[in-house]
């Protein structure tokens, strides 16, 4: 029984990669979630339902179909890729960066919805009073909406850190299956799968999965309910 539920070198392997995977892909999404979110919830724009589509794209697309298109243009010898490996020397294809942008870009609309929720609750005349007083936009927008949209940009890294743990389809099409360099928990179960006699293995870390995933979704209830008592409270102050 010890010996089952023990975890071999490739698990934890892939376990600390994809921890690794998802912290950074939250961490590097995260300005541009924030830009779009605030965008969508203040801003009235032409194309702005474009944007939105655009934005969500990842949520009802294949995974397999957003592994291709950041293939095509992103890696080694896409129309995007050539260039930033020519100029910088930093590729994509096949590599912990790739894998890095292909869970940025399925976990994006997650933290972009949760946070552009958490700024269309905070009541505007807030803002509007900050700037009657002489306060700049961006003052306004780091001293007020910022900290009371807080709890739900918390919330939007969560729920974003969880799906980039769940990645598979676009992180294999995009950079394969490579051991201690691509391999995160789902790749890792596909292999674990498709090899006999390891299915204690891909017990194990599906298990992982399930507690990582129930964890980030209790948190992010609890972030979501905070945040509307904040505002409640903020409201109730003004």
């Amino acid at each position: 029984m010890i010996e089952y539920i023990k975890l071999s070198p490739s698990e934890i392997n892939a376990i600390i990669l994809s921890l690794k995977v998802a912290l950074w892909a939250n961490i590097w999404a995260l300005p541009f979630a924030i830009a779009i979110a605030w965008l969508l919830a203040r801003k009235q724009f032409w194309g702005k339902a474009l944007l939105n589509g655009i934005v969500h794209l990842p949520l009802v697309l294949p995974p397999v179909v957003i592994g291709y298109l950041l293939l095509i243009s992103m890696g080694r010898n896409g129309f995007i890729g050539k260039y930033i490996s020519q100029w910088f020397g930093f590729t994509f294809g096949f590599s912990l960066n790739g894998a890095i942008l292909a869970s940025a870009v399925v976990a994006f609309p997650l933290v972009v919805r949760s946070i552009r929720l958490a700024i269309e609750s905070i009541d505007m005349r807030l803002e509007q009073a900050a700037l009657t007083l002489g306060s700049s936009p961006w003052r306004t927008f780091y001293t007020i909406t910022l900290p009371l949209a807080f709890p739900g940009i918390l919330a939007g890294m969560i729920l974003g850190f969880a799906r980039s743990l769940g990645e598979f389809g676009a992180t294999i099409t995009f950079v394969s299956n490579i051991p201690n360099v691509t391999q995160t928990i789902p790749l890792a179960m596909y292999s674990f799968i498709e090899t006999p006699n390891a299915e204690g293995a891909a017990v194990r870390l599906c298990l992982i999965s399930i507690i990582i995933a129930l964890l980030s979704l209790i948190i992010s209830e609890w972030l979501a309910k905070r945040t509307q008592q904040k505002l409640g409270q903020s409201d109730a102050r003004h």
